[in-house]
C-alpha cells in the first residue's frame, strides 16, 4: 500500500492537499491519507466492477425468482456502502503496519528468494493460504453464537446479485478480508503482485456473486465459482470455500451445486414459466 499512498502523496496530496509542513512521514497523516485511499478504493472497486457485472454478465431473469426480495439491488448498495467504512477502520490499521515496514512485502524482484519464480509460487500460495483461511473464518461465522449477530445480513441474499459480494456486516467483511492481509505479514510477497491480487481477489468476490454459472466443465468440482456459492446461500451449509472446492471437500461441506445438476434457480424459474 505504500507504492499507492507514495504515488497519492506526490502527484495530489502534498502539492494540493495538506500544508506544506505536514510531513508525508507522519503517522496521523499516513493515518489519514490511508484511510480516504482504502475507502475510495474499495467504493470504487465495488461500483465499477459491480456495476460491469451486473449489466454485463449477470442473467437479469433471476429477478423474477420468488426469493429475490424488493427493492433487493438498491439494499444491497446500500448496506454495503455503509458498512466499507467501518470495515476499512481495521484494513488500515494492517496498510500502517505495511507502510512503517513491519510486512514481508519487497520492492524489487532481486528481493525475491527465487527471482520470478519466487513471485509466481506466491502468488499460488496466496491463493491457496488465503482459500484455507476464509474457509475456516466462513464457517465458524456460521456458528450459531456468531452467525445471528454478524454474518446473517450477508445472507438475506438468497438469489444475489454482484452488488451483494460486499454487503457484509462490519464484522463479518473484515474478518473474511484477515487472511488477505496476514500473509505479507508472513511471507514475502513482490508489493505490485500484493496490489494485483488485492484487485483480483475483490474482482472475484463480485464474481461469485453474478449468478452465472458457466465453469469449464474439468474445472467444475475444483473451482468455487457462481454456481457454487449460490447454493451456499440457498442452502446454508455447503461450499464455504472461496476460489476452490478442496477446503470444503476435506471438512465435510462440498455440494455438487445444483445448477450443474439442472435444479438450480434458472430450471427452477424454467419450469415456473412452464407451468
Amino acid at each position: 500500500m505504500d507504492l499507492v499512498l507514495d504515488a497519492a502523496d506526490r502527484h495530489i496530496l502534498t502539492p494540493y492537499v495538506y500544508p506544506a509542513g505536514w510531513p508525508e512521514g507522519e503517522p496521523s497523516r499516513q493515518l489519514l491519507s490511508l484511510f480516504v485511499i482504502t475507502n475510495l478504493g474499495a467504493l470504487t472497486l465495488y461500483l465499477l466492477f459491480g456495476t460491469l457485472s451486473y449489466y454485463l454478465i449477470f442473467d437479469h431473469e433471476l429477478k423474477k425468482h420468488p426469493q429475490f426480495l424488493e427493492n433487493q439491488v438498491r439494499r444491497e448498495i446500500t448496506y454495503a456502502l455503509r458498512s466499507l467504512p467501518w470495515i476499512s477502520v481495521p484494513t488500515v490499521a494492517l496498510f500502517f503496519a505495511e507502510v512503517r515496514g513491519y510486512s514481508k512485502l519487497y520492492d524489487n524482484i532481486e528481493d525475491s528468494p527465487y527471482g520470478w519464480l519466487g513471485v509466481f509460487l506466491s502468488m499460488l500460495s496466496f491463493l491457496f493460504f488465503t482459500d484455507m483461511g476464509i474457509y475456516w473464518i466462513h464457517r465458524a461465522l456460521h456458528h450459531k453464537l456468531l452467525y445471528k449477530r454478524f454474518h446473517k445480513p450477508h445472507h438475506l441474499w438468497k438469489i444475489a446479485t454482484p452488488f451483494a459480494s460486499h454487503a457484509f456486516h462490519p464484522v463479518d467483511g473484515f474478518m473474511q478480508s484477515l487472511p488477505y492481509h496476514v500473509y505479507p505479514f508472513l511471507f514475502p510477497l513482490h508489493k505490485v503482485t500484493y496490489l494485483g491480487l488485492y484487485i483480483f481477489v475483490n474482482v472475484w468476490t463480485i464474481s461469485i456473486h453474478d449468478g452465472d454459472y458457466r465453469v469449464p466443465r474439468l474445472l467444475q468440482h475444483v473451482i468455487n465459482g457462481s454456481a457454487h456459492h449460490t447454493d451456499h446461500h440457498l442452502y446454508f451449509d455447503y461450499n464455504y470455500g472461496q476460489y476452490f472446492t478442496l477446503w470444503d471437500k476435506i471438512g465435510g461441506s462440498y455440494k455438487s451445486p445444483t445448477a450443474f445438476e439442472g435444479k438450480g434457480p434458472h430450471d427452477y424459474l424454467r419450469k415456473l414459466r412452464e407451468k
